[in-house]
């Protein structure tokens, strides 16, 4: 069975009192059960984990990489600056798919930068939560297209 990471980063265990504005009124545990839902559909096994510090995420793409076919992951705050986290997920040798919910696109030029970006497979952004179930689907597709 195929089995996908689901990784965020800092802040997003704060969904749902965060500026509704950028990240809608959803919490993370609502995202996670909506994934969960439609991987279930799809027949494949999820793994959630958040982290607010970018060791802990790190420590967790190491530990958990070997079992898994993929990872999405919203890298929050680090995504323009955790190198360590795409280290390791180079290192995994995994396809990955950056999320956010917000249209970092549209927003401050900080944002706009992210490190993991040139190495994923594909970026979702400004989608809402919605944005994790099309990356998931995706991710899937990609995952048993390529296998060999």
């Amino acid at each position: 069975m195929t089995k996908i990471l689901i990784i965020n980063g800092p802040n997003l265990n704060n969904l749902g009192k965060r500026d509704a504005g950028h990240y809608g009124s959803i919490t993370l545990d609502q995202i996670n059960a909506s994934i969960e839902e439609r991987a279930s559909e799809l027949g494949v096994e999820t793994s959630f984990f958040q982290s607010n510090h970018e060791g802990g995420i790190v420590d967790h793409i190491q530990a958990s990489s070997s079992d898994a076919d993929g990872v999405i992951i919203n890298g929050g705050a680090l995504t323009q600056v955790g190198y360590s986290i795409l280290d390791a997920l180079l290192d995994s040798g995994l396809p990955v798919v950056e999320v956010h919910i917000s249209n970092i696109h549209a927003r401050e030029e900080f944002r706009r930068h992210s490190v993991i970006a040139p190495y994923a497979v594909g970026q979702v952004a400004g989608l809402g939560w919605r944005g994790y179930i099309y990356a998931l689907e995706f991710l899937t597709g990609h995952i048993k297209e390529n296998r060999g």
